[in-house]
């Protein structure tokens, strides 16, 4: 998609009051600039935005039922609760997009990028569509190897992903939903996740060097293997048992004694408590 080539990206957005006087006079909003804009909660049913540039727009809860979003540039929009239901959003571009609890039923989704946009188990989807391999992020979403290095991912539903050898390192995790999450070979060093749901997680062989794992359930986690603990704060875990407790603190004394640089705790110091 060359977005370089739309004229729009050079000219001004139009504010609200000028697109609620486009709207009004009857004029098209097709292949206009709205980069930035604000029309939550409003009622655009049956619009034509082809071609529209919608970077980082507020479109929350928005009614876009029926609507023409083809070739539209949704780059870090928020879509959380839209009605898209019906839209055409062929070959539309959503890097980033937040879709939690957005309605795509029935929606024209050919040929629409979907990378790194975050979904939830509110999402719909239309029948038949394959979200869980269209690179968006959410519950049971194949991200094996993907590059989420420093994402912000807080609160975020990945329950039963495939993460298996993916760069999660500096990634904010807190209070994520990772249970079931296949992490296998992941790179989670210095990676938050505080308060984290891992229950069932499965770590084998993951890189856990500085990470703030402060109050997250590992209720039946997989530890086994891990690479490094070195710095990784465990304070407050819940659901860690004697057993993998003692096999964690069998660890090396140098990997033990490491400080985290973001908690001021040591390993050994927060396996004790």
């Amino acid at each position: 998609m060359a977005l370089h080539q739309h004229s729009f990206f050079l000219s001004e957005p139009l504010t609200l009051a000028e697109v609620l006087q486009t709207i009004e006079q009857g004029k098209s909003l097709a292949q206009t600039n709205l980069q930035g804009i604000n029309l939550s909660q409003m009622d655009l049913s049956g619009i034509d935005l082809s071609g529209t540039n919608l970077i980082g727009a507020n479109l929350s809860k928005t009614n876009f039922q029926g609507a023409n979003l083809q070739k539209v540039d949704l780059r870090r929009a928020s879509l959380r609760d839209t009605n898209l239901s019906g839209a055409n959003l062929k070959a539309s571009y959503l890097f980033r997009a937040d879709l939690q609890g957005c309605n795509l039923v029935d929606a024209n989704l050919e040929s629409a990028k979907f990378k790194l946009a975050l979904y939830d188990r509110h999402t719909l989807w239309p029948e038949g569509f394959n979200y869980q391999k269209s690179e968006a992020i959410g519950p049971k979403a194949s991200l094996s190897g993907f590059f989420l290095n420093t994402a912000n991912l807080r609160g975020a539903d990945l329950s039963y992903c495939n993460l298996r050898g993916t760069y999660l390192s500096g990634a904010d995790l807190t209070g994520a939903n990772l249970e079931g999450a296949a992490l296998s070979g992941a790179n989670l060093q210095n990676a938050f996740l505080a308060g984290a749901y891992l229950r069932n997680a499965i770590l084998i062989g993951a890189e856990l060097q500085g990470a703030d794992l402060r109050a997250a359930d590992l209720t039946g986690a997989n530890l086994e293997q891990l690479k490094s603990i070195a710095g990784a704060d465990f304070s407050l875990v819940q659901g860690l048992t004697e057993e993998a407790r003692a096999m964690l603190r069998s660890r090396s004394s140098k990997e033990l004694g490491t400080w985290n640089s973001y908690t001021r705790n040591n390993t050994a110091q927060s396996l004790a408590s």
